[in-house]
């Protein structure tokens, strides 16, 4: 029995354990050297890295994506946050408009929702229909087993938080004046079908969830701690060394050759600070 109770809390935090401020900092500033140092492998071994980051709205995908991406270079990184489709994309192939996206050598693409939309919201809103679903969850697995394949490290992470948590973030985006924004139409729509979501959730895993393309479940609720987390993981999983590179120094200045600081008037903006 107490072998199942710690098997239940698998990847949650530890009761009353508290992540400090600075601690959670100094923690991410170690994970953002590390993923420098991931960059530069990349770039010189041409590895491909494919991140998913699907979840339901409130989950924390944002910032997750934002502390993995805030130290590197965005050339390297880069974010992939598809619009709604165009009607000629909605007459292509649904995987079709995702596809050139697809990192080539010495990327990191990541998606901040993905193909898997058909699999969630658009299933859940009815933007598609049961066979659509259906097709896909049939047909995607087939693709994912394609690209890794052909050589991408594919990782998909699922970011879970609780209902009660959820809601206090949403409320937090109605009371905020800076996260406002982040509160769509979509959003208080899709709130009341907790439970939709929790099916299609779990159709999706049950048929997209492979040794290849495997789900990686994170334990959301608290946010710096999932995205400590996930960082860590992910570092885990992808095999990568140190770059040896030559001492920086920076080299001298000319000499002025007879320059002088202009009269011009420039127009500095007010010391208001």
């Amino acid at each position: 029995m107490a072998k199942d109770k710690k098997d239940s809390n698998k990847g949650r935090p530890a009761e009353n354990a508290k992540l400090t401020n600075k601690g959670y900092l100094n923690e991410l500033q170690r994970l953002h050297i590390e993923l420098v140092k991931l960059q530069q492998w990349v770039q010189q071994k041409g590895l491909k890295i494919c991140i998913v980051f699907e979840g339901r709205d409130g989950a924390g995908k944002g910032g997750t994506i934002k502390a993995l991406t805030e130290r590197v270079s965005p050339r390297v990184f880069r974010v992939v946050a598809l619009p709604a489709p165009t009607e000629r994309e909605k007459s292509q192939m649904y995987l079709q408009r995702y596809l050139p996206h697809l990192p080539a050598a010495g990327e990191v693409v990541i998606f901040d929702r993905s193909w898997y939309n058909r699999a969630g919201v658009e299933r859940v809103m009815g933007f598609c229909t049961k066979e659509q679903v259906a097709s896909f969850l049939k047909s995607v697995p087939l693709v994912e087993r394609a690209i890794v394949g052909s050589g991408i490290i594919l990782l998909k992470y699922w970011l879970e938080v609780s209902q009660e948590e959820q809601t206090r973030r949403l409320e937090a985006r109605i009371n905020d004046g800076r996260k406002i924004w982040k509160l769509s139409p979509m959003d208080l729509k899709s709130y009341g079908r907790w439970y939709d979501y929790s099916r299609a959730r779990d159709d999706m895993f049950k048929a997209t969830d492979s040794e290849y393309a495997p789900w990686l479940v994170a334990n959301s609720n608290d946010k710096r701690r999932a995205r400590l987390n996930i960082i860590t993981d992910l570092l885990s999983r992808i095999p990568y060394g140190d770059i040896p590179r030559e001492k920086v120094k920076l080299p001298k200045r000319q000499k002025p050759g007879g320059y002088r600081e202009p009269d011009y008037p420039f127009r500095f903006i007010p010391g208001r600070f």
